[in-house]
């Protein structure tokens, strides 16, 4: 059934109702004035309740008769209880009916497929659909059941969809864009039910003639059904079924619905209807009809837009207040000042977009909502590092833009597949498709092991200088090779710590290896597929996994089980991040929308569309208020989570982009894409663009300019290298990766 913003309803098509006369004159059956939907049979208002018809009476003795030789005595009995007959009355008519056993068969397969809606009996009663027994002589119920909405001359369908077609062509411009938004939809599900059918010849006729008025981005979508010629075809696609049984999006103003509801209502057109009805959900607004550039930045999922009510959810983006902790005078820089006779130099106050706050954030989640490790020695002594780092960070803008520092893996014939930094920039992880990660430092402190047992137990242990005792410089060395896994490995991630690194992997397997003896830890297994992507909470600990099982998991460290599995998405989980305060996830996919998690329950919060591709890269704003998506179809979308709306559209890429990051003050955005470029992109300025205003409005849309040349403030080409992964220092240089292709 159709369900609308403004209030789904329950359709029964065997509740009596009066056509009411809408103000155009047609009549509503449905009873609705308000947008509502249509009754399961749009053009037929069902018959009074009251004594059967004699040819209804016949339809209900076949049912009764099937149900009897099923041996569902209770259905029986029920049935024929709620229809008002007696025993004695169905025998003798039975009888009078069938000439023995043999015509009894016969004549209940011809009354059963005579079943329809209109036709019902019993009112207020419904038939629960049980298997059938197999065998030549038992109908499918599940057949029969479906031949309710399956009442169409399959050569009829090219037919209604040409008069649809030929309609919303002749309607006005401003309702023709948002009635556009049908023609792939019901193409699929039409094309699907012939198939299903088993109408072959029907539905390859239908799909030669009307597969290319679908929109372009649908190319691959059309390919893959392309190849469901069959019905045995469709039993084993997981990703088809999602799409029979998920409810295609449209959003479209209530004038436009109006419209078509019309229409609809004077051809008799009862096949459109009923797949609108059961496939579909219409999602009416009121106002203006929406423009096609306005409908195109939304549109391109595969089950269309999000439902409005999704995206208006409470999210706490805010950041989580930062503990306090004195931070010590640089006993270096105030050397150095003193040398030269200058002043000392006031500290730098944190800029708005990058800064951690030290008061409780309005938007921000109670600090104990979901339980965080505590700090240890080392990790606030890294904070204070990172806090006088900051004090020495370059404030980034049109004017000053970042130094970029690339750094490319040559002759990397192993097939580089996946890279990361850690925090510090002090150490840079690579998977390979060879099945090993690397790990290299790319500091002049090299890499060194941890000592064995028995010459630690050498050492003394309350020396001032015990964790550089601890290690063996024996083992010291640029570079480290961790061998565990059975397939390519596709996501690396560091703790914040550095001291721990996560690998997925082909062989649908997590791994956690230990940096201080470069040996794996643990294995998870909870995927069954490939693990696409793997990341560390902000705050370590947590960390999450998408693969190609199409859902996202989170997991602890110390759990070998996942804590929360996020299932929702109708293709492979691409892409995974955590929001900076470690509430919320978000994940990209192969289905092409961008979901919001919350990890406290697992409910999804969000859900962003808008992309033409599957989405290959996240990344979060610092102070947690934005965003940004990456796709194959070459565009940057930046997201309001706050809002749950779309505020930017940065094109200028012509490859897939596997890289997103914003500088640590926020006002930038960096991209890398297979094109071999990395661009900036002004953040701030294409926040500031959006009026403020469009964030209130009913209608769930805004109007986005289109000003991606003047966000662009620069593009850096490298000779032939596809840029996998960018970060920025705690100063902000930017740092960014790829392998060297020499084809």
């Amino acid at each position: 059934m159709a369900a609308v913003q403004d209030g789904p309803m329950e359709l029964d098509a065997e509740k009596e109702t009066k056509p009411e006369i809408l103000s155009d004159g047609t009549a509503n059956p449905s009873g609705n004035t308000g947008g509502g939907t249509l009754s399961s049979s749009p053009l037929t208002a069902a018959p009074a309740t009251g004594a059967p018809k004699p040819e209804d009476q016949q339809t209900l003795l076949a049912v009764l008769q099937f149900l009897k030789r099923s041996k569902l005595a209770e259905s029986v009995e029920i049935l024929r209880r709620e229809a008002g007959l007696a025993e004695e009355q169905e025998d003798s008519q039975t009888d009078a009916g069938a000439g023995g056993k043999d015509g009894d068969a016969g004549d209940t397969k011809a009354l059963l497929s005579r079943v329809s809606i209109a036709g019902a009996a019993a009112p207020q009663s419904t038939l629960t659909p049980i298997p059938a027994k197999s065998g030549d002589d038992q109908p499918d119920v599940s057949v029969v059941l479906s031949a309710y909405s399956q009442q169409g001359d399959p050569s009829l369908y090219k037919v209604y969809y040409s008069d649809l077609k030929k309609f919303i062509e002749s309607v006005l411009d401003c309702h023709r864009a948002e009635l556009s938004q049908l023609f792939y939809p019901l193409f699929v599900h039409m094309y699907l039910e012939l198939v299903y059918n088993n109408h072959e010849s029907e539905a390859k006729a239908f799909f030669e003639k009307f597969s290319g008025d679908q929109e372009c981005y649908y190319e691959d979508d059309l390919r893959v059904l392309c190849s469901l010629t069959k019905k045995e075809h469709m039993k084993g696609n997981e990703a088809l079924l999602d799409f029979r049984t998920s409810r295609f999006v449209l959003r479209i103003s209530r004038d436009s619905y109006q419209l078509l509801k019309r229409h609809l209502q004077e051809r008799q057109n009862n096949q459109i209807w009923n797949i609108i009805q059961e496939h579909l959900y219409i999602d009416i607004f009121d106002g203006m009809p929406r423009s096609k550039s306005q409908i195109d930045s939304m549109s391109g999922s595969l089950a269309g837009e999000a439902r409005r009510e999704v995206n208006k959810v409470k999210v706490f983006y805010g950041l989580l207040k930062e503990p306090e902790i004195e931070v010590p005078l640089d006993d270096e820089d105030e050397e150095a000042e003193n040398e030269e006779g200058k002043p000392k130099k006031k500290k730098t106050k944190k800029d708005s977009m990058g800064s951690k706050s030290k008061k409780q954030d309005p938007n921000a989640p109670q600090q104990n909502r979901i339980p965080l490790p505590e700090l240890k020695d080392s990790d606030k002594l890294d904070k204070i590092m990172y806090m006088k780092e900051s004090t020495k960070r370059i404030r980034l803008g049109p004017e000053t833009l970042p130094s970029i520092c690339f750094y490319t893996f040559l002759n990397a014939y192993q097939g580089l597949t996946a890279v990361d930094f850690t925090d510090d920039s002090s150490l840079i992880a690579g998977g390979f498709a060879d099945s090993t990660v690397r790990v290299w430092s790319v500091t002049p402190k090299k890499l060194r092991k941890v000592k064995s047992a028995a010459d630690l137990n050498m050492i003394d242990k309350e020396s001032d200088d015990v964790l550089e005792r601890i290690m063996d410089e024996k083992t010291s060395s640029e570079s480290k090779i961790l061998h565990g896994h059975s397939g390519p490995v596709y996501g690396v991630s560091f703790s914040p710590d550095r001291n721990y690194l996560l690998s997925s992997s082909e062989d649908s397997t997590i791994r956690l290896w230990s940096l201080q003896t470069f040996t794996c830890l643990v294995g998870y297994k909870g995927h069954n597929y490939p693990v696409w992507d793997t990341q560390f909470s902000p705050f370590g600990y947590y960390f999450v996994s998408g693969g190609h099982d199409r859902v996202a998991r989170l997991w602890a460290t110390d759990h070998y089980q996942p804590l929360r599995i996020f299932a929702g998405h109708l293709a492979d989980v691409t892409c995974t991040r955590f929001h900076p305060n470690s509430n919320y996830v978000a994940t990209g996919s192969s289905d092409r929308t961008v979901r919001l998690w919350d990890v406290l329950n697992g409910n999804c919060v969000r859900i962003f569309t808008g992309h033409k591709g599957p989405i290959h890269s996240l990344a979060f704003s610092p102070n947690g208020k934005f965003l940004a998506s990456g796709s194959t179809d070459g565009r940057v979308l930046l997201w309001d989570i706050g809002h749950g709306l779309m505020i930017a559209e940065l094109k200028g890429h012509t490859g897939t982009i596997y890289a997103l990051k914003f500088s640590r003050d926020g006002e930038i955005i960096a991209s890398g894409s297979m094109d071999n470029t990395v661009r900036l992109w002004d953040a701030m300025r294409a926040i500031d663009d959006v009026e403020t205003d469009d964030f209130t409005a009913a209608t769930g849309h805004i109007h986005l300019p289109d000003n991606s040349q003047e966000l662009l403030l620069g593009t850096y080409h490298s000779k032939s290298t596809a840029v996998t992964h960018l970060h920025f220092t705690r100063r902000n240089l930017l740092l960014a990766a790829g392998s060297y292709n020499s084809q």
